[in-house]
């Protein structure tokens, strides 16, 4: 049964995240030299790849005893924010440019960028954390799945109008905060459940 709730905070969980990632600044680069809806295509591609393996994983961590996966689910979402809060910036690497601009190339190229960088991703796993936690892998997949397209969307139409507008900082220290109520919310449940 698909439930809004759970794939409304699996949107803005996954989104806050991945916002200042390096996907966004990869598809910045490569929609500002090709055309972008190509790029987004293979890498929208990519992320419901990404997605569907977190889903699957969650699945698995589901059968555990629900007490374990709580306190599993607590302390990696307390490692997503450590890593959100202490992550030194990236310097943003060249991207390879395709021979061509055919349709195949360029979203050929933009699907492997993100299937590379993005696997084991703290969103891969903040996915696979939230459909154990919640048991909803419609709902969850589908938030997931939809921020980080809105996220690469964002990234190659207008990443940097964002950024002059919302600070990098601020994004983090929210995508932060609420992995953190998160991570508390999941340690109680499984100390008192």
């Amino acid at each position: 049964m698909f439930s809004f709730t759970v794939a409304a905070l699996a949107f803005g969980v996954v989104f806050l995240a991945e916002l200042p990632d390096k996907t966004a600044l990869a598809g910045l680069m490569l929609g500002t030299r090709y055309r972008a809806s190509y790029v987004f295509a293979g890498v929208a591609a990519a992320f419901a790849v990404h997605v569907a393996l977190a889903i699957a994983a969650g699945s698995v961590l589901s059968l555990l005893p629900h007490r374990l996966v709580q306190c599993v689910v607590g302390l990696l979402f307390l490692a997503g924010a450590a890593v959100l809060l202490f992550k030194k910036d990236e310097d943003d690497e060249e991207l390879r440019k395709p021979a061509d601009q055919s349709f195949w190339k360029v979203s050929g190229a933009g699907f492997m960028l993100i299937l590379v960088a993005e696997f084991g991703d703290l969103t891969q796993i903040m996915t696979a954390n939230l459909a154990a936690r919640y048991d909803d892998p419609l709902s969850v997949g589908l938030g997931a799945v939809l921020a980080l397209w809105a996220v690469a969307g964002l990234g190659i139409v207008g990443g940097r109008t964002l950024m002059k507008y919302v600070p990098l900082a601020i994004v983090t220290r929210v995508a932060a905060v609420v992995m953190l109520g998160l991570a508390g919310f999941s340690l109680y449940e499984a100390v008192a459940g």
